[in-house]
């Protein structure tokens, strides 16, 4: 579960570090999986400062009954430092795997939409009785509650207008990847147009902008953006200026995808975040 990096990352001085929730995802399908739970529950016994989270979990294998009670545990046992990043999940693997029939767009988001108004009553209220069209609850309880306060914080991930309405009502922060990735240009451009979409998704609820933590998921870029110090710099001052609080980037990894250096990782933590936080 490499608990080195879960250290590391915290001795960098990095504000959060998270692992994808997956049953398996593209190339790396192949090579060592762990499961988020356990992966997240090891990273929270090795730390004590950094928050740990999800990106993203989603409904292709989660019932929300079950995962509440995980994430209530995270959180536990993370003293308060537990984030879920969540989304409506793709198609891949995750559905592959599992013998399952391929769904419309539009039936996922509609399946993310109670996912996450689930997730939300379980995780807030003492006992919960719902019935939807893809998942139901008969009086789940939720003691011992969550160490946070009225919940653990959602990231929700969103492109679509349903998901950032959704991001909107219940979100502490949002996570795009972007959605043209042809270029370095068109994948801005698309990033700049998430954000604008969010904006109208927040008025349309009444609620003020910067009350949204908004994170930007670097991994979809077309440029590794660890490739080097410089141009992650460039990408978090592009990120800054379009509103984003948050980047996240992958950890290098030898080859593949994600290939890159440590050492550019070392050199951002030695020098770039020392003059944000200053």
């Amino acid at each position: 579960m490499a608990e080195p990096k879960w250290r590391a990352a915290e001795e960098y001085g990095f504000h959060h570090a998270w692992t994808y929730d997956h049953l398996g995802w593209r190339s790396l399908v192949d090579g060592p999986w762990f499961g988020s739970v356990p992966t997240l529950t090891a990273a929270a016994a090795v730390t004590s400062r950094i928050r740990l989270g999800t990106m993203v979990a989603s409904p292709n294998f989660r019932h929300p009954v079950p995962f509440a009670r995980d994430l209530t545990t995270l959180d536990d046992i993370s003293d308060g430092r537990f984030t879920l990043g969540i989304g409506a999940g793709g198609l891949g693997y995750d559905t592959e795997v599992l013998g399952a029939e391929q769904i419309s767009a539009g039936t996922r988001a509609g399946r993310f939409e109670e996912f996450v108004e689930l997730l939300d009553s379980l995780l807030t209220k003492p006992s919960t009785t719902w019935q939807g069209e893809h998942f139901a609850a008969v009086e789940a309880r939720s003691a011992p509650g969550c160490v946070q306060l009225p919940r653990i914080p959602f990231v929700i991930a969103a492109n679509g207008p349903r998901t950032m309405r959704l991001a909107a009502r219940f979100g502490q922060g949002w996570v795009t990847t972007g959605t043209d990735r042809e270029s370095l240009d068109s994948w801005w451009r698309s990033v700049g147009e998430a954000c604008r979409r969010m904006d109208e998704a927040l008025a349309s609820v009444g609620r003020e902008p910067a009350t949204l933590d908004r994170y930007l998921q670097s991994d979809a870029c077309p440029q590794f953006s660890l490739s080097s110090r410089e141009f992650f710099e460039e990408v978090l001052g592009r990120a800054a200026e379009l509103g984003f609080t948050d980047v996240l980037a992958p950890w290098p990894r030898h080859d593949g995808v994600y290939a890159g250096a440590e050492s550019v990782l070392e050199e951002v933590a030695a020098e770039v975040l020392p003059k944000l936080f200053t």
